[in-house]
């Protein structure tokens, strides 16, 4: 989960905790189409390349956010670059494709398949028998037993973040010969292609030093197409070579550099040449297009004659950060001088795009106040225009604004359905009825209440530099964005872009009373009473207005059949303002982070705060620090709206399962959330995670998760909203690099063009 720039580490088969469920539950209607195969909305934009046409050797710099804490992919603190260098340096059994799915990685397995399901799951692993570690030792059944005895949560000298599959395991041992593996499993595991990917040797596996310790910062023992050379922490490098063991097809580039680079210095890190490949935000996409077109008439620099106020224009026209501008003449015309010369040097970068495996979602916390009432959730879902905000995020970067319709898959992975009819589209009309039936009245009186401290006062304290302000009281201090202005790009990073917020720092804004939730439910078992009556598609209606109890129809206005008023009288005046329950309004905490990186997020949440406005329901946005954001406000749960986002994966019922859990009591009275920090389940969803996990059947595994996608989409927890976009500056004679979406790069094919050959066309616009 990520947003902008915090949050914890994206997840790639994160924690899980696993059991087995026996509980059947019908089939929703909201899972339509099922065998119907989707397609990745945006394809790669990589200039792929044949290996003819790549030149031999060369270093490709490669910018990361920081270096990796840990080498260890297993460890809590893994990060984007720890998996990069386990992808490029250690086995993986299995990759991921094009379209989100694993497939069986040759250059390490002749073949991998399940050959026994009673009375146990057995899986025959055939090593391609030149697979050799880099001191020589064969790739083994020892690696793998290793690797499986220090994860599977037996042992718990060993500091795993993740046991989840290798738990199900009850013992491996060689096959026929030193090239078959075999895996037996105690329970069912649906998801075993997710395991021993990667792979590490037995000397780090094998004791809890080596695996707690030795594996942070070397690898000594690998065997990937690169090798680990060094790690310079002055340097800010992690340097990997060509590995002379290696039997697959020979990396075509010498060197490997990660470089840590924050992103705001990526364009002029691009334009020295101290970096060939990097993930950037839009505005240096913006940057970059500006530099293809030419300079844009710059100013007068030399002759003296051109004044600070309209060099300070020029720079400000022409995307440079205002506080990024100093004072006095002088230093105005060097700054842009830096800059023309940057714009020049950027000519030689252009900009690959697609769309990230992951998805930005509004999640909405019902573990207490009016969220922990269903009925307010699904209001508050369906008061939500989700493809306007897809639109506004994607549409100016020319990528496919399509919302997101599947909680657990993406479009173009195999489990992806649209399952959003189970909550319905958005609807005003129906938003406010579910507000009603949950005891809010529109326009109803409130008491003067003492300020709400939970996340405002707390933001400010912090020190927030914005501080909160309330949508539609505050309006004149809010950040306002023209629809046409909101140019965005993307808990990984949301780097969507989009217009920064211009609202006063320091500004005390108002905190509104919140509701105290008195109708509220068990969110525990919100989302089960929806039953198997549910209808799927756009006119699908929650179930407190089944029954007639509610109609698309207005109700009836004036006094008795046959009344009227004198003529010149007004008419009634329409009931407006906030929905207020037992004299306090309906306000709720949109939490979001302050800092410069997160502009997109903030921005969408103010589109989100002005469709809630719309309906009748308020928000008090609070803008907090970047560093507190994930683990003082979204873990610990304070907080009633936030904006954050989820990887997908192509195992979703062992990766999404502790994102969706139902939280629980633990022994010392605390509620275990694992990874739900809406605090919103059922056991319908976990009885049909662990159905999905526990069924060998590719098809009815699927079948699973897409109902449970249904359920979660009516228990209106989290709302997806948008794929993320995935926006990276690349060299051009760069090739097979760029904007991967789903598949996991071919690091021994990543190099430079050879000297006249072509560059391969672009990829159409979507």
């Amino acid at each position: 989960m990520s947003h902008d720039g915090v949050g914890p580490r994206a997840i790639s088969r994160s924690a899980a905790f696993l059991t087995a469920g026996a509980l059947a539950v019908s089939v929703l209607a909201g899972c339509s189409s099922d065998d119907e195969a989707s397609r990745p909305l945006a394809g790669q934009d990589i200039a792929a390349t044949t290996r003819d046409q790549v030149a031999d050797g060369g270093t490709l710099h490669w910018a990361v956010d920081a270096l990796p804490e840990t080498l260890n992919s297993f460890q809590a603190d893994a990060d984007t670059g720890t998996n990069r260098i386990a992808q490029a340096v250690l086995p993986s059994m299995f990759r991921i494709d094009a379209n989100g799915s694993p497939v069986s990685n040759a250059d390490y397995l002749e073949s991998a398949k399940v050959i026994e399901t009673e009375p146990r799951q057995v899986v025959l692993y055939k090593l391609n028998q030149q697979a050799v570690w880099s001191d020589g030792r064969e790739i083994g059944a020892a690696d793998f037993a290793a690797q499986w005895r220090a994860l599977s949560g037996k042992d718990t000298a060993y500091w795993t973040a993740r046991n989840a599959g290798y738990d199900r395991i009850e013992k491996i041992e060689r096959g026929a010969n030193d090239l078959e593996v075999r895996v037996t499993f105690n329970r069912p595991y649906a998801d075993w292609k997710a395991l021993f990917s990667p792979l590490y040797p037995k000397d780090i596996m094998g004791t809890p030093d080596a695996f707690n310790d030795g594996a942070r910062r070397e690898l000594p023992v690998t065997a990937g197409p690169f090798r680990l050379d060094k790690v310079d922490t002055k340097a800010k490098d992690i340097v990997l070579n060509r590995n002379p063991r290696w039997w697959g097809q020979p990396a075509k580039l010498s060197e490997l550099v990660l470089r840590a680079v924050p992103r705001d210095q990526r364009a002029t890190a691009m334009a020295n040449g101290t970096v060939d490949l990097a993930d950037i935000d839009p505005a240096d996409v913006e940057r970059i297009n500006l530099a293809a077109q030419g300079s844009g008439g710059a100013p007068v620099l030399g002759s003296g004659r051109t004044s600070a106020k309209q060099l300070r224009s020029w720079a400000l026209a022409h995307g440079l950060p205002a506080k990024e501008l100093p004072e006095g003449t002088t230093k105005l015309r060097e700054k842009i001088t830096t800059y023309l010369r940057e714009q020049t040097a950027l000519r030689d970068i252009e900009v690959r795009k697609s769309l990230e495996p992951s998805y930005t979602q509004l999640a909405l916390n019902g573990s207490g106040g009016p969220l922990a009432d269903e009925r307010v959730r699904r209001a508050v879902a369906r008061a939500i225009d989700r493809k306007e905000l897809a639109k506004a995020v994607l549409g100016p970067l020319g990528l496919p604004a399509e919302p997101v319709g599947s909680h657990l898959a993406l479009s173009g992975q195999p489990a992806y359905t649209d399952g959003s009819g189970s909550l319905g589209t958005q609807d005003a009309t129906e938003a406010q009825a579910l507000l009603g039936d949950a005891g809010w009245v529109r326009g109803g009186p409130v008491k003067e209440q003492k300020p709400d401290k939970a996340a405002g006062a707390q933001a400010e304290s912090e020190g927030g530099q914005d501080g909160a302000y309330v949508v539609g009281e505050d309006d004149d201090k809010a950040p306002r964005s023209d629809d046409g202005a909101d140019s965005e790009a993307a808990p990984q990073d949301d780097e969507e872009g989009g217009a920064a917020d211009r609202q006063d720092d320091g500004e005390d804004a108002k905190s509104p009373p919140k509701g105290d939730g008195e109708d509220s439910k068990d969110p525990g078992d919100l989302a089960e009473r929806q039953g198997a009556g549910e209808t799927g598609g756009e006119g699908a209606r929650p179930a407190a207005q089944e029954g007639g109890r509610y109609t698309d129809q207005h109700p009836p206005q004036g006094g008795a059949p046959g009344a009227y008023a004198p003529r010149g009288t007004a008419a009634p005046a329409a009931v407006s303002g906030p929905f207020a329950k037992d004299g306090k309004a309906l306000s709720l905490r949109f939490v979001v982070p302050s800092g410069a990186g997160s502009e997109s997020l903030r921005t969408v949440a103010d589109r989100i705060a002005r469709m809630l406005d719309k309906v009748g329901i308020g928000t008090e946005i609070s803008k907090v620090p970047d560093e507190g954001y994930f683990k003082d406000h979204i873990a610990s749960g304070q907080f009633d709206l936030a904006l954050y986002s989820w990887p997908s994966s192509a195992f979703p019922a062992t990766d999404a399962r502790p994102i969706y859990a139902k939280p629980l009591p633990a022994a010392d009275g605390s509620v275990n959330v694992e990874q739900n920090y809406t605090r919103v389940g059922t056991d319908q969803v976990d009885q049909l995670f662990d159905q999905a996990v526990a069924t060998l059947d590719e098809g009815e595994s699927r079948s699973l998760i897409r109902k449970a996608d249904s359920r979660i989409w009516a228990a209106a927890g989290s709302l997806p909203l948008y794929q993320r976009p995935q926006l990276t500056a690349v060299r051009k004679n760069l090739v097979n690099a760029g904007s991967f979406g789903f598949q996991t790069p071919v690091y021994e094919d990543l190099g430079f063009l050879k000297k006249g050959a072509q560059a391969p066309p672009r990829p159409s616009a979507s």
